[in-house]
């Protein structure tokens, strides 16, 4: 792996960003809407709750902000290689010297700088307007941070296979993956609400455990973060990201080998 490589294709990102201001308001604007929804609502249930169940209903704002970190992680990985679609780009990056795990590498690098201004803006919102230190979650915000991080990086894999195999038609995939999961991975309630034969398929996603484990840190009545639940989320993690690296790989060298990267120079 050649770290000069990795960091010339970030620069490349970057300047996408510099040079089209619209690309940064992107970054801010959709998470605040939803912080202001969710956050508006919290103050709402809070106003019309007994005050012990008033504290523990942080976890919607907490929920918010966390979902934002797989979604965004997601997001860097399939809306870089898009990127290079729009630009007709994508030929000249396969055809220089740059190896798959190169590129990977890269929009990951990408999909965690668009996290850190992402919940950096959140953070300060939620602190002021909505009294909720996202710092409440103490030593557990790592794990959590991480977890969801790697889990999106795994979808964002998935979601520019997809458009691999299928071309542009759905490239509407690279927003609509994370989205397809959310019910299951429970940010807003606990797995238990879910219907029986849906609560095993829960269980199967890294990201439940995360946001079981947030609830958990922020109610009074528990407020510790299960080692159990951490470490059944990083095994999920790992063999998420293997399969979801395998699927890209097959699917790229597939599409390489067919010749259908020139489709995407072309449409």
């Amino acid at each position: 792996m050649n770290f000069r490589i990795i960091s010339a294709l970030v620069l490349r990102y970057l300047f996408l960003y510099t040079r089209s201001p619209m690309r940064l308001v992107e970054l801010v604007f959709w998470p605040v809407v939803d912080l202001m929804v969710w956050g508006n609502l919290t103050l709402f249930l809070q106003e019309n709750t007994n005050p012990q169940f008033a504290q523990f209903l942080t976890f919607l704002i907490g929920g918010m902000i966390l979902w934002d970190v797989l979604f965004r992680a997601q997001q860097g990985v399939a809306i870089s290689f898009l990127e290079d679609v729009w630009t007709r780009n994508l030929l000249n990056v396969f055809v220089a010297p740059v190896r798959t795990v190169e590129y990977v590498a890269a929009t990951f690098a990408v999909g965690f700088l668009r996290i850190c201004v992402t919940v950096l803006v959140l953070c300060v919102l939620a602190a002021v307007s909505y009294s909720f230190n996202i710092f409440r979650l103490e030593w557990s915000l790592i794990p959590f941070f991480v977890n969801l991080l790697v889990f999106g990086w795994s979808l964002g894999m998935i979601s520019t296979a997809l458009i691999l195999r299928w071309g542009q038609a759905v490239e509407s995939l690279a927003w609509a993956v994370p989205f397809f999961i959310q019910p299951l991975v429970c940010v807003f309630y606990p797995v238990t609400k879910l219907p029986a034969w849906m609560q095993p398929i829960a269980q199967a996603l890294p990201a439940t455990h995360v946001f079981e484990g947030m609830r958990d840190v922020l109610n009074p009545a528990v407020h510790h973060l299960s080692m159990t639940s951490m470490l059944y989320a990083i095994g999920l993690n790992v063999v998420f990201m293997a399969i979801a690296g395998w699927i890209f790989g097959t699917m790229l060298n597939t599409t390489k080998k067919r010749g259908l990267l020139t489709k995407f120079a072309t449409q």
